[in-house]
C-alpha cells in the first residue's frame, strides 16, 4: 500500500489545500494529512478546530471521489512523523519559486535523515496559486471577502473567529 503524507499547518484549510488534496488522492493508496503543531507560528485557530476543519473538508472529498485519508496531528521532525504513519511519500505544494527555495532545503534535510522516503512536489493549480493562509486571515480579519478562496464552513468559521475583534 502507497501512503503518502501531506503536512501543514491548515490554519486555515483553503481552497489550494483541498486541490492539492484531491490531486494527491491519485498517487497513493492511502493520504494522510499531517495537521503540524507548530509552536514557532501562532495559529488562528487551535489544533483541535483545525483538525476538524481539514476533517470536515476530507469527508467532502473521499465522498466525491473515494479513497482514504486520515487526520493525524504532529508536532515531530516531518521524517519521523512520516515513518510513524508508514508513509513513503510527502506530498508538497508548491504555489511560486520562493516557496521552492524552502522545499529545496526541507528535501534535502529529510533525504539526510531518511533517504528512503521520497518527496513529491505538486504546483498549485493556476487558479489557487495566489492562495496562502496567511493571506486569507488578513484579508479576513479586515472584513474582507475570502469566499474565494475557502469552503463555505471554513468563511464562516473565520468569520466568527475575527467578530469582535478590533
Amino acid at each position: 500500500m502507497r501512503i503518502g503524507l501531506y503536512p501543514g499547518t491548515f490554519d486555515p484549510i483553503t481552497l489550494g489545500h483541498v486541490d492539492i488534496i484531491e490531486r494527491a488522492m491519485a498517487l497513493v493508496d492511502r493520504l494522510v494529512i499531517g495537521v503540524a503543531i507548530n509552536r514557532d507560528k501562532s495559529p488562528l485557530f487551535s489544533l483541535e478546530e483545525r483538525v476538524e476543519m481539514v476533517k470536515i473538508e476530507c469527508a467532502r472529498i473521499t465522498a466525491r471521489a473515494g479513497g482514504e485519508i486520515i487526520v493525524h496531528p504532529f508536532e515531530n521532525l516531518l521524517i519521523d512523523c512520516a515513518r510513524d504513519v508508514g508513509a513513503s511519500v510527502i506530498v508538497r505544494g508548491l504555489r511560486a519559486v520562493a516557496d521552492f527555495e524552502y522545499e529545496f532545503q526541507m528535501v534535502g534535510m529529510n533525504r539526510a535523515l531518511d533517504a528512503s522516503i521520497e518527496t513529491v512536489f505538486m504546483m498549485a493549480d493556476a487558479r489557487r496559486q495566489a492562495i496562502a493562509s496567511k493571506l486569507v486571515k488578513e484579508i479576513a480579519r479586515l472584513d474582507g471577502d475570502v469566499s474565494k478562496f475557502v469552503t463555505e464552513d471554513v468563511n464562516t468559521k473565520l468569520i466568527a473567529k475575527y467578530a469582535g475583534k478590533d
